[in-house]
């Protein structure tokens, strides 16, 4: 008997449900006897807060509603687990229920911070000999980790960001005045989720004027100059904005108005207001109409425009961990799974697109971010190049139908009944 437990992490995505259901099905398929949810992470872990995924997911019905349904299906948290010295109790504690569960293999899908929480598990794991294996699904609309290609969540968030810019523009045209339109997009560190706005533009759109990113230092004064160039020739200016762009001496713009009160365990900022922040700025400026819309969770959350290569992916990733997990590793002499790895997408072809699954170290993956190369944004740092387009563009590839109730998008959640 091999009972696995998985659980969900950090912020959602439209397809991270999608990886649990990939986890799910793969360890029924090879075996696994009782596949556990974790009900919000490992803080739920450490509450024994566990249910039997099998008395949620039932039919083909779940399965495919599961897949429609966007955000973390069985919860999700933002916990830090210490480090081991000095810490034991917490670790033997989370490895007793563990061997209370009977548990073989333990799965946490989730971003950066979620891959800390692996690396730990699996490093303790190794140290008291036990013989569970920890696996590391990918997942952030960030896009920011290491070695994969690219995450699970990104395309579909991209996907949105894209399709709003194009609608945001239309919009801004009707108008005989000239309209600033600020749109604030999530990335805190990295600006990878940003940079979809330039895939607004083509043959029925004029695309977005400017986008910035963190991962070039934003100047006020520079800004306000380039919003000015542009309203003696444009009706219309549409900017996207990294909701973590920072000035020279490293406070984020949205700090030059609001104080950020709110941090999380991992040490993150609460960042919201940039675009508020700018807007209000062009407006003083030059006196036209500004706009600051800050899509928020919309962006992470948007099923109903999620990309089916994306979900497809999501859905391999979980199902791979799993196949890494039960199957020998041929690098150990015990016969056992791999442990202390994470999934990772390997781009093989672009045209047509093809990507495959591999395995890498949980220890080169952990707490490391990647950011957009500098050679993809434009030297003036006010757009992107056409190789990030390229990059982004065959993850937005093709749509899954929601199953729609009364007009709307069908969810399933924790706890339905027939």
């Amino acid at each position: 008997m091999k009972n696995v437990i998985v659980g969900q992490s950090g912020g959602p995505t439209s397809v991270i449900n999608s990886s649990l259901l990939g986890v799910y099905q793969t360890a029924k398929e090879r075996g696994a006897d009782i596949v556990y949810g974790m009900v919000h992470g490992i803080r739920g872990l450490l509450d024994e807060d566990v249910i039997d995924l099998s008395t949620e997911i039932r039919n083909e019905l779940d399965m495919d509603l599961l897949k429609r349904t966007p955000s973390s299906f069985l919860g999700s948290c933002r916990y830090k687990l210490p480090d081991l010295e000095g810490n034991e109790d917490t670790y033997e504690k989370i490895f007793a229920i563990l061997k209370k569960l009977e548990i073989y293999a333990f799965f946490y899908i989730g971003g950066n911070d979620s891959m800390d929480t692996i690396k730990k598990l699996s490093d303790y794991g190794k140290q008291v000999k036990s013989p569970i294996r920890f696996m590391g699904v990918p997942k952030t609309i960030d896009n920011d980790l290491m070695i994969t290609d690219h995450t699970p969540g990104f395309g579909s968030a991209a996907k949105y960001i894209a399709a709003t810019m194009k609608e945001v523009i239309r919009d801004g045209l009707v108008y005989d005045y000239p309209v600033v339109s600020v749109v604030e997009v999530m990335g805190r560190n990295a600006g990878w989720l940003t940079s979809a706005a330039a895939l607004a533009k083509g043959d029925d759109c004029e695309g977005v004027d400017m986008i910035f990113l963190p991962e070039r230092v934003f100047d006020v004064e520079y800004f306000l100059k380039k919003v000015g160039e542009l309203l003696k020739e444009n009706r219309s200016i549409v900017i996207a904005v990294s909701e973590g762009v920072k000035v020279a001496d490293g406070r984020y713009v949205c700090e030059l108005a609001d104080h950020v009160d709110y941090v999380d365990m991992f040490g993150h900022k609460q960042l919201a207001g940039t675009a508020r922040y700018l807007a209000g700025e062009v407006a003083k400026k030059y006196g036209c109409k500004t706009r600051a819309i800050e899509l928020s969770s919309l962006q992470r959350c948007a099923a109903h425009v999620m990309a089916r290569v994306d979900m497809t992916e999501a859905f391999n990733a979980g199902g791979a961990a799993v196949k890494y997990a039960f199957d020998p590793d041929p690098e150990s002499k015990t016969g056992e799974g791999m442990t202390g790895m994470v999934v990772t997408l390997k781009r093989v072809l672009d045209d047509p697109y093809i990507c495959i699954t591999e395995p890498a170290d949980v220890h080169e993956i952990a707490n490391i971010e990647k950011k957009v190369p500098q050679e993809w944004i434009t030297k003036d740092g006010t757009n992107v190049t056409d190789d990030l387009v390229h990059y982004i563009h065959p993850l937005i590839q093709a749509e899954i139908i929601p199953l729609w109730v009364n007009g709307l998008p069908h969810h399933i959640k924790r706890g339905h009944t027939d």
